[in-house]
């Protein structure tokens, strides 16, 4: 038995990722055959079937153990490269940064160009995507980085605090708690509270936030971006929370909302943060994005 190949090793992971020959070869920029041969050729060096094929392409059971022990392989080799790379000084290399929808529209305008500077003429990715997808691409290693919200489960994952965003009352125009300059707690218990779908960490922050329970609301509908909240909110649909950098943002703006500010002692925000896989030889230089970060936000 042979020891297995990178190229094999790579090709192994995209395909158990992708679940299609012709997906995982256009990912990893080979043809279908060269990618199918390279999969073969690993299966007959190991003895033992590492997919089932038809109809749809299934991992067996052996496959999935071995594709787990591949993707930390790959990822020792990438901390490996890195530890290299990083003996040059911080920001040496390109960077796959990870952001959730509530946060990239609105603070990456305001940061965009500075972490571009800091990287020179390293390729800067972005992908926007939900909570639970981006966690797994950074454990996977597609990613490097997130720029994240918590409170979130992310695992055994690092978090490294950056600053608040306080989540403040998105009213209709004539809705009665306009007439308050501050809302409490009690004051949105009978109300029709607007929340995002599944998958948007900012819907289980909300609710923690003001101490409620999805079962003890009534949810109208579930909404697919903050854009779209606001517009059922200006709707009287109900009410809504947002982050406070989506309002400094203008996401209002043409808009006959109201904002309000809660009044109560409880922690009214999310934290904004930078998540890494803790073994990751990048921390350092994540640490110092942080800081970046941060001084750019305003």
């Amino acid at each position: 038995m042979h020891l297995p190949t990178v190229k094999q090793l790579r090709y192994l992971s995209e395909l158990a990722e992708q679940r299609h020959f012709g997906r995982a070869a256009q990912a990893c920029f080979v043809s279908q055959s060269a990618l199918s041969t390279a999969i073969n050729e690993l299966e007959q060096n190991l003895g033992v079937s590492l997919f089932e094929r038809g109809p749809t392409l299934l991992l067996t059971p052996i496959g999935e153990r071995l594709v787990g022990e591949a993707r930390e392989v790959l990822n020792q080799l990438d901390n490996f490269l890195e530890h290299a790379k990083q003996a040059q000084g911080n920001f040496q290399s390109d960077l796959r940064l990870g952001v959730i929808p509530t946060i990239a529209p609105f603070l990456l305008p305001k940061i965009i160009k500075g972490i571009q500077h800091q990287y020179g003429g390293n390729k800067l990715y972005i992908r926007e995507d939900l909570s639970p997808n981006l966690v797994d691409m950074l454990t996977k290693g597609q990613l490097d980085v997130l720029l994240f919200a918590l409170p979130y489960d992310t695992g055994s994952l690092h978090a490294q605090p950056l600053f608040k965003d306080e989540l403040v009352l998105c009213l209709p125009k004539d809705h009665r708690l306009t007439e308050k300059l501050a809302v409490s707690i009690a004051d949105l218990k009978q109300q029709d509270i607007l929340l995002l779908e599944d998958g948007h960490c900012l819907r289980d922050q909300s609710l923690k936030a003001c101490n409620l329970e999805p079962n003890n609301l009534s949810i109208p509908y579930q909404a697919t971006s903050l854009n779209t909240l606001v517009q059922m909110v200006v709707n009287n649909i109900g009410i809504a929370l947002l982050p406070e950098m989506a309002v400094k943002a203008n996401i209002t703006h043409d808009t006959d909302a109201e904002i309000r500010r809660i009044e109560t002692k409880r922690d009214m925000s999310r934290t904004i943060a930078l998540v890494w896989r803790k073994n990751s030889p990048r921390a350092d230089e994540f640490g110092e994005l942080g800081e970046l970060i941060s001084s750019l936000k305003h």
